[in-house]
């Protein structure tokens, strides 16, 4: 694809996609169910959705024994990362949960540094002091005031996107070396693995936290079912195909479409109060992720995925 109208159609899947993930929280939130058994039942559901179109598609592929091993990577870490992003959902709301989830830029930044040789740029710098600003507006004026869950909420939160930044590294690795066989392996087939192997591992998780996995209404299970297969799968496919088409800076800013979504939506559905001061925070915060994020290379999908 090149030129002016591909362009802007691949800028309008990745705003659909962005803007889809915005209100994964908002589905998890409304749910009434205990958060691991929503991640669980969303990676579940996801693997089943991915497994049936990697069948009739593609044809599933044999994983070098190397892949196989890094697999092991994304599964956890992705498992860690839903099982603290929603629980952070229920504490600080979906706005802020997803905005410090976000964090991964800044963390997949780190590990570029640590596990490939790259090098931090002024604008990293100068996205790391604009975020954690942003951050200050948000809460650090009122922290010593906020409620002990709220702050462990915000913690979580912030945990996520470390999370994150591992099942990035581990899915790029993975899939890295799943290409190097004989056969193309399809990224929907590497997907779809860690998908059930991050549902096997939220399940134990919510097996010693006792908690009930049965969905207790039809209501229940069409928002599950909505949350695998609109806001995990087709949110990950249109960001997929549109972030190869896209200048970096566009695609950057694009993706902040999630935060502002999940952020606007938890305002004026759960009537939470937002202050000048915490606007201005949460601006400064999204202007901070966008520079660091933009550094000279196309940056990942921004998903709490």
């Amino acid at each position: 694809m090149s030129g002016v109208q591909p362009q802007r159609a691949a800028g309008l899947q990745l705003l659909a996609g962005a803007t889809i993930i915005g209100t994964n929280g908002l589905m998890v939130r409304l749910a009434a169910m205990p958060p691991t058994a929503v991640a669980f039942w969303r990676m579940l559901l996801a693997g089943v959705l991915l497994a049936v179109l990697v069948t009739l598609r593609y044809g599933w592929q044999p994983l070098p024994r190397a892949a196989w091993r890094w697999l092991a990577v994304p599964v956890l870490a992705f498992a860690v990362d839903l099982w603290m992003w929603h629980k952070s959902i229920l504490l600080v709301g979906p706005g802020l949960a997803t905005l410090l989830a976000n964090a991964q830029v800044f963390f997949m930044a780190l590990a570029g540094v640590l596990l490939f040789r790259e090098r931090l740029g002024p604008r990293f710098v100068v996205g790391v002091l604009l975020a954690f600003f942003g951050l200050w507006l948000l809460l650090g004026g009122d922290w010593a005031t906020l409620p002990p869950r709220y702050r462990w909420g915000v913690w979580l939160g912030l945990a996520t996107g470390l999370a994150y930044a591992a099942y990035n590294v581990g899915i790029k690795r993975t899939q890295a070396l799943a290409g190097a066989g004989r056969a193309r392996v399809p990224v929907e087939q590497v997907l779809c693995l860690a998908a059930f192997g991050s549902a096997l591992c939220l399940g134990l998780i919510g097996w010693a936290e006792g908690e009930v996995f049965q969905p207790p209404s039809l209501h229940a299970w069409g928002l599950l079912l909505v949350l695998a297969a609109v806001g995990h799968c087709l949110s990950w496919v249109l960001i997929s195909r549109a972030m190869g088409v896209l200048p970096v800076a566009l695609a950057g800013l694009l993706l902040l479409a999630q935060p502002i979504v999940a952020y606007l939506l938890d305002a004026a559905l759960f009537d939470v109060p937002v202050s000048p001061r915490q606007w201005l925070g949460l601006l400064a915060s999204l202007a901070g992720i966008f520079v660091a994020g933009t550094r000279g290379r196309a940056p990942l999908p921004a998903q709490e995925p």
